[in-house]
């Protein structure tokens, strides 16, 4: 009889890890706010995501990309009024993928009907896309590459993702120069903050 050694199974990488599929969520809300978390982490680091947000900020035209990524980036520091309202923005300037991350978000609080709506807008503006809309060539990351691989592995562990503290500061001054009734206070993006995000201090 042939005696086969047994070797101990190797620990998962971290690379490992990330790739691996996520089990699926016990219920639809907690299924629908981790598709959320993913999709707000693959927004985040998206090659033109920096661009994007820079764009929003420094330029006279609507930009609902950028607002895509600032809905994001407000999102994974926790405030999710404010996120919804610039998710709104985006999607009301044309962006579906806005407009989904918006049906997710309504689904992870169980508001089915508003939900149902944003469902609806999303697959709209994906099948009548915007004939005006431009491709940037991506310059830096929006985040440290640590940062985007922290907060995706996050998500893949059934974790909300989150910024280092440091870079979390860097949202926590953004000013706040509109006080909504629905949304309440609402950040508004600075001129410099995509070097903020991005330096290597802040990270």
């Amino acid at each position: 009889m042939r005696v086969f050694p047994c070797v101990p199974a190797a620990q998962p990488s971290r690379l490992d890890r990330v790739t691996a599929a996520p089990a699926p969520f016990p219920s639809e809300h907690e299924q629908a706010a981790h598709e959320l978390d993913l999709a707000t982490a693959l927004v985040l680091g998206a090659p033109q995501a920096g661009r994007s947000l820079d764009l929003l900020v420094n330029s006279n035209r609507i930009h609902p990309e950028g607002a895509l990524v600032f809905a994001c980036l407000l999102a994974v520091t926790g405030r999710d009024d404010p996120a919804q309202f610039w998710w709104q923005f985006a999607a009301g300037s044309g962006s579906p993928t806005a407009a989904y991350l918006l049906h997710l978000h309504h689904l992870r609080l169980g508001e089915t009907r508003d939900a149902a709506y944003w469902r609806d807008q999303a697959e709209r503006l994906a099948a009548n896309p915007r004939s005006n809309v431009r491709s940037y060539r991506a310059k830096a990351p929006l985040l440290p590459e640590d940062v985007r691989h922290d907060i995706l592995a996050r998500c893949h562990e059934g974790l909300h993702p989150r910024l280092p503290a440091a870079l979390e500061a860097v949202v926590n001054r953004l000013t706040v120069t509109a006080d909504d009734d629905d949304y309440g206070e609402i950040p508004q993006p600075g001129s410099a903050l995509v070097d903020e995000l991005a330096s290597p201090e802040t990270s």
